[in-house]
């Protein structure tokens, strides 16, 4: 599971200018940047209006194939957005140092602040029936009243169960042992949510490089690429390409 809120997407007209610096080509460019950070009070990227011009974006496009020494007006396109997602993908994320910035809820200070409930974690994959499988390794089956038979979901029901007990003896007593219960029971599936600052160029190497990848959370994050403005110097497809 991940989730995207208030994406912001800044410094077009800075990248621009900077873009057109070498060959002092500023009167060719054609772009209208002031209705995106002007006059859309909502700053959401989904109803962003900027307008690239032709000749804006025909540079761009050139610049942006031409490789990463070529096209540092990339790093200039800033992007803000809420992320939450389980820790086992910020473990990945974590990955891209260079030219993130990321600001996050603490498990730290804040892991009693409220009750945990299933809704936390990511268990989207977890199997909550048993399947043949099940039923042949373990001798489970779904009418029996064995102990032993939890399903998947069943036991992170059960951790859920565990770090609610500690939460609720940490919070009367103050004891630090019940805090570290919880700090080292917490699943990697916790949900986290971090306020994340990358830029095109950033964007651009997580597409390549993760766009393939096993895990969900990549696919969707590589979709939501795709909603950005101008998306296309991010993955490269081109309308022609398409």
């Amino acid at each position: 599971m991940i989730k995207f809120k208030n994406a912001e997407v800044v410094g077009w007209e800075h990248a621009i200018c900077g873009m057109r610096n070498p060959m002092n080509s500023w009167e060719k460019s054609d772009s209208d940047c002031s209705s995106c950070m002007k006059t859309n009070s909502k700053r959401d990227c989904e109803s962003c209006n900027i307008y690239i011009g032709p000749n804006d974006l025909d540079l761009m496009k050139r610049l942006r194939n031409a490789g990463t020494d070529h096209r540092k007006f990339m790093r200039m396109i800033t992007v803000y957005v809420d992320i939450t997602a389980p820790l086992y993908w910020w473990k990945e994320f974590d990955t891209y140092k260079v030219g993130t910035v990321a600001n996050s809820c603490s498990t730290m200070h804040k892991i009693a602040a409220k009750e945990f409930m299933l809704e936390d974690f990511s268990h989207e994959h977890l199997f909550d029936d048993y399947s043949l499988e099940d039923q042949l390794t373990y001798g489970c089956s779904d009418t029996e009243d064995d102990d032993f038979c939890y399903t998947s979901k069943d036991a992170l029901q059960v951790i859920c169960d565990i770090l609610n007990h500690h939460r609720f003896m940490y919070l009367e007593t103050k004891d630090k042992r019940y805090w570290w219960q919880m700090i080292q029971l917490l699943p990697s599936s916790y949900n986290q949510k971090r306020t994340v600052m990358m830029n095109y160029e950033v964007l651009a190497n997580i597409y390549k490089s993760r766009k393939d990848h096993k895990l969900d959370e990549w696919h969707q994050f590589c979709d939501w690429i795709k909603t950005l403005p101008y998306s296309e110097l991010i993955t490269g497809q081109f309308e022609r390409d398409k």
